[in-house]
């Protein structure tokens, strides 16, 4: 179990024989790191499965139990979700060591238009990950030698069953036109708290996945250097780990700075009226807690209807920082580097940033194109120079004839 220190950094606490011991860790990745160690080895530690013949249903439930507490709620009820609606029903009754690649094809193939109703790509890839790490755990039981999923989608079968393709990517993500975004941040600056406002613009303006703003601590916050220290996201109310498990520095704008640099003002203006100890958390409700994503997913919605805008998701505000960057504005902003865009979105490698916004990327602009030609051309021209230069000093160092 990791919990927050009274005095800053993260605790670690566990049982070992019997025995409650606790270790303290300067940031929340090293703790994450530590805890998730000791629940291997105290999984390792454990005797296999005493039952080779168990069916997946029942599998299923002790395995949801065994994970409780190492996962996040969110992620345990997701799992909960697609074994109850998707996977039982269709393997429960079999046994686990004669599951194989056929009876996981079948299934991926019976749940993609259950009901009549097509499930999104997205949906049956949650499906088919549910299953996957379940059995990846059956693996380590000694119940079954292999994991049956691996290899269901392989590269050069023409559809890799349970996964998203690029089209299905580029279609998940709608960014904001820079005309719909001006509209939306004067919107909340007009009607929503002041919180909220400076919240839309954070997101907007950073990049973020919305836990992870939701998450942030006011040390995290350097103004003056105009940057954001990122190194934990918030998720049906448990604070944990980002999305890759890894920290990162984020470049503010300055009217970010400005708004952020204000609002801390204002907040702790507030708490020296009230006589209280401002909550460490930039964003919170009235308990000092930080906010939950649904509620400011709802307050987003409100806004977009009362600006006449067309239905995003919160996320989308993520989608439009990075397609604005890559993209630019001719005339008046540069296209970023997509090394650039890939660090202030906490991508672990560019490549995961170009599979989503590679259709973004610049189009024929032929200013690189022009530059380096004009660069071969310069060195042209200076070889010439110099070998006219030289031909002309070796002809009046020759000897005259006669």
């Amino acid at each position: 179990m990791i919990l927050k220190g009274l005095y800053g950094g993260y605790r670690v606490r566990w049982r070992e024989h019997g025995v409650l011991r606790q270790r303290t860790f300067r940031t929340w990745n090293e703790a994450r790191i530590f805890d998730g160690e000791q629940k291997a080895a105290k999984r390792q530690a454990q005797p296999p499965v005493d039952e080779p013949n168990i069916r997946l249903k029942d599998y299923a439930t002790r395995w949801l139990r065994q994970i409780t507490g190492e996962v996040a709620t969110k992620t345990k009820t997701s799992y909960t979700e697609n074994l109850d609606t998707y996977i039982t029903p269709v393997l429960g009754k079999l046994k686990v060591r004669d599951l194989h690649h056929g009876h996981i094809r079948q299934l991926l193939g019976r749940v993609r238009k259950q009901d009549g109703t097509p499930l999104s790509p997205n949906s049956l890839r949650l499906v088919r990950a549910t299953l996957s790490v379940m059995l990846g755990d059956a693996v380590l039981d000694r119940i079954i030698p292999t994991n049956p999923v691996v290899g269901i989608a392989r590269k050069g079968r023409k559809r890799r069953i349970g996964t998203l393709s690029h089209a299905d990517r580029q279609r998940s993500i709608r960014p904001m036109s820079y005309e719909q975004l001006a509209v939306f941040l004067e919107t909340a600056q007009r009607y929503s708290p002041r919180r909220d406002a400076v919240l839309f613009l954070t997101l907007a303006e950073t990049g973020l996945r919305p836990g992870e703003a939701l998450a942030l601590q006011w040390p995290d916050i350097d103004t003056v250097g105009r940057t954001l220290h990122i190194e934990r996201a918030v998720s049906d109310g448990e604070i944990g780990p980002t999305k890759t498990d890894e920290s990162r520095d984020v470049d503010l704008t300055t009217r970010v700075a400005e708004a952020l640099a204000g609002w801390q003002a204002s907040v702790e203006a507030d708490a020296l009226v009230r006589g209280k100890v401002p909550s460490a958390y930039v964003f919170t409700s009235r308990t000092g807690q930080p906010l939950e994503a649904a509620s400011v997913a709802r307050d987003f919605q409100a806004l977009l209807r009362r600006a006449g805008l067309p239905r995003f998701r919160l996320y989308d505000l993520r989608h439009t920082y990075a397609t604005q960057l890559l993209a630019g504005l001719p005339g008046v902003a540069e296209p970023a580097p997509i090394t650039y865009v890939a660090a202030q979105l906490g991508h672990k490698k560019p490549s995961t940033t170009l599979a989503f916004y590679a259709h973004w990327l610049p189009r024929g602009d032929k200013t690189y194109i022009d530059r380096l030609s004009a660069a071969r051309e310069a060195v042209t021209a200076r070889r010439g120079d110099f070998v006219v230069t030289s031909a002309r000093r070796a002809a009046s160092h020759q000897p005259r004839k006669g």
